[in-house]
């Protein structure tokens, strides 16, 4: 009698906490985005007999579930836990913690994407350029570049990929600033440097490409919390950062026009730094064409950069060395179309790109 009662007992709670978790999954109101992993979540697919038939309803209503399951955010958390503190596992989909630290294991170096960076940097400067023009190469290193191997994670031999890269693009003149970054230099919780770091960085460029900064610059801070891309991909309960942005006479009497969405811009947009992801405050995030005009420059001296997100954040420091600077994301705009909006007679170049899209360049049109 006692085992049927404790067997009862069980099917009892087992279906109690059926029923609450079915509730609690009806019930509770469904998020449309996650903050913490950066994207739009799955939502309830429309149900016909098109969508049953073809198995759409079931495969959707499937990310549906597991995206909206309740209490998720704390589920992966302690997953993440589980896996990095009872298991040991050295990373959480690629991610991983060291001393506060998140960073992505970049791992190993790919030669054929950077033979393509390269072909298309390349063919750049064949279709645009002429010998009047000066161009230039600078590598950004990513983050596990100053923390793989203390930590024990998988690192390439960054600067054999810096070597590679200056080798493959022989027709540019290499600027090297892995020497002048360190750990301190990146946010803990995102892959990109910290502007208020890098001040050293846009010196060396500017002064390698013949421009002159003022250097004066005031330092401002956001009050809230910024928590990085790896914040949420790594599920791990790690301290926010904090984000502070410099400001100088040359960046407030800039204009800045966004071609892609045929407007005006801030250098920093302050209603993005209270949206989903702060980062992109700098220069509006992930624009394709951009142009920066200094009126008050005391040079003639035009720049056209090609570059990455991390270039959005060392813009502004180098605005003052120039009198127009124009940024073009060629992930997001094919070269043939640059004739339309840019002009090259008599402007330098500089190629300036990290290491996480230089080795996988498929990215780059």
């Amino acid at each position: 009698m006692d085992g049927k009662r404790k067997d009862m007992a069980i099917c009892v709670m087992f279906t109690l906490l059926l029923g609450i978790g079915f509730l609690l999954c009806v019930g509770m109101p469904k998020a449309e985005y996650s903050y913490s992993e950066r994207r739009r979540l799955a939502k309830m697919p429309a149900l016909s007999a098109d969508t049953l038939w073809e198995g759409r309803f079931m495969s959707g209503f499937e990310a549906y579930a597991v995206d909206g399951f309740p209490f998720r955010d704390l589920l992966r958390t302690g997953k993440a836990l589980a896996m990095d503190r009872v298991f040991l596992r050295q990373d959480n989909h690629g991610v991983y913690e060291t001393d506060g630290f998140l960073a992505a294991m970049e791992y190993p170096m790919d030669e054929k994407s950077l033979d393509y960076a390269a072909g298309r940097f390349r063919s750049i400067c064949e279709e645009y350029l002429t010998k009047d023009n000066r161009v230039f190469l600078s590598v950004i290193p990513d983050k596990n570049c100053f923390l793989a191997k203390e930590s024990g994670h998988l690192c390439m031999d960054y600067e054999v990929f810096e070597a590679k890269m200056a080798e493959n693009m022989e027709f540019a003149e290499y600027i090297p600033v892995m020497d002048l970054l360190g750990r301190e230099d990146y946010y803990k919780t995102d892959p990109h440097w910290r502007q208020e770091k890098i001040t050293d960085v846009a010196e060396r460029l500017a002064q390698a490409m013949g421009a002159k900064l003022s250097g004066a610059y005031q330092t401002h801070t956001i009050t809230r919390d910024f928590y990085g891309a790896y914040y949420g991909q790594a599920a791990l309960p790690v301290a926010p950062d904090t984000l502070q942005y410099l400001t100088s006479d040359a960046m407030d009497q800039c204009r800045a026009y966004d071609w892609q969405d045929g407007k005006e811009i801030q250098v920093y947009d302050m209603e993005a730094a209270n949206g989903k992801d702060p980062y992109e405050m700098f220069l509006s995030g992930s624009v394709s064409l951009l142009t920066i005009e200094n009126p008050n420059a005391q040079t003639g001296k035009r720049l056209v950069m090609f570059r990455d997100s991390f270039g959005s954040a060392i813009v502004p420091l180098l605005i003052s060395g120039y009198s127009e600077i124009v940024l073009a994301d060629i992930r997001y705009i094919h070269p043939g179309r640059l004739s339309q909006f840019v002009d090259f007679e008599g402007c330098d170049v500089l190629f300036l790109y990290s290491t996480l899209v230089l080795n996988q360049s498929d990215t780059i049109k």
